[in-house]
Order: structure tokens, then sequence, then C-alpha cells
């Protein structure tokens, strides 16, 4: 199993009409085959930490079978268009895969 976990900070002055079309567009990865289960979401509303990180956006979080579905996936022509369509509306992007 490889878990996927990307998270997205966008750039300052977006109108809540791009932050929807943001949203909108991580949503058609769902769409991927290789996708084994996905998850999107804005921080949690939760207590205040000192270890807990919640200055992103959003978090994508991917579970593949194995690293050979992950890679399909970088490939896809959803993955490859979704890339393409949302680039410009991000400040930052944090990638951690891990693997059991």
């Amino acid at each position: 199993m490889l878990v996927h976990s990307v998270y997205f900070w966008l750039k300052p002055g977006l109108t809540p009409a791009a932050r929807r079309r943001f949203r909108a567009e991580l949503g058609k990865l769902a769409a991927i085959r290789t996708i084994g289960r996905i998850y999107i979401g804005p921080p949690a509303t939760l207590a205040e930490r000192a270890v807990t990180e919640r200055g992103f956006d959003f978090a994508l979080t991917i579970i593949f079978r194995d690293a050979a579905a992950h890679d399909a996936y970088q490939v896809d022509p959803i993955h490859e268009a979704f890339v393409k369509a949302t680039k410009a509306s991000w400040a930052r992007v944090r990638v951690f895969d891990s693997q059991e």
C-alpha cells in the first residue's frame, strides 16, 4: 500500500469562486482508475496544538494498492489536466508519500 498526501497552499487573493473551482478540479481526480481511496478536505477545525499544521488550504490523500498504481496516476491524463488547470493557483505544494 502507498499513501500519497498532498497539501496545497493557494495564492492569496483568490476569489471564493476560484477556490470553489480548485476544489472541483481536485474532485475530478477521483475518476482515475488506479486510486483505491481518496480524501479531499480543508484543515480540520480542532483545538490548536503546537505540532499541528493548519496553514494549508486543501489536503489531498490518496491510497494506492502499490507504487505501480501511484506511478500510473502521475501520468494519467486526468492528473495531468488537473496540474495544468490549477498550477497557477498554487502558492506552495508539499507532497508526503509513505509506503507499507
